[in-house]
């Protein structure tokens, strides 16, 4: 099936599933490896597509290592879990960069006794973060409802 794959432009890579096409095109430095990253993540298990997804996150250049967090993502919105690799590589890289979108997928996706510590953490933290966000906002359009009504103004969706 590797006839059917295009590693100048990419066209196919989306729906690879050989693990050795995509060992084979680390050791030639393709360019289109995080596309194929994405494509194991789609068809092969975590335990296949993990170490391949791992490599792609520490061996690419800056400016293409986000597809191999993208597959991170896929990984976990798909299955449900990582492997302790995953994980440890979106730990290292930490939120609020190249790996956020991950692990916001890790942390939606996941259940949360299957989360190791640091990502139970990230779970907490975010949850108080979106409760008292809530909480914020729902007080700002209480007090901007009350102003509009003590001047005497309808509010926007009011008859």
């Amino acid at each position: 099936m590797t006839s059917d794959y295009d590693w100048e432009t990419g066209e196919g890579l989306s729906g690879i599933d050989d693990p050795a096409a995509v060992d084979a095109a680390f050791a030639r430095g393709e360019q289109h490896l995080g596309t194929a990253v994405i494509g194991l993540a789609f068809t092969c298990p975590p335990a296949v597509a993990s170490p391949r997804i791992v490599r792609a996150m520490r061996v690419l250049d800056a400016s293409r290592r986000e597809p191999a967090f993208t597959a991170a993502g896929v990984v976990a919105r798909l299955h449900g879990e990582l492997t302790p690799d995953l994980y440890a590589a979106l730990r290292d890289e930490g939120a609020g960069g190249v790996a956020e979108n991950a692990i916001r997928d890790t942390l939606t996706y996941v259940w949360f006794r299957k989360l190791p510590p640091w990502f139970k953490w990230r779970w907490l933290l975010a949850s108080v973060r979106n409760t008292l966000q809530g909480w914020w906002l729902r007080a700002r359009d209480a007090v901007e409802e009350a102003r509009q009504a003590v001047r005497g103004r309808s509010t926007p969706g009011s008859v």
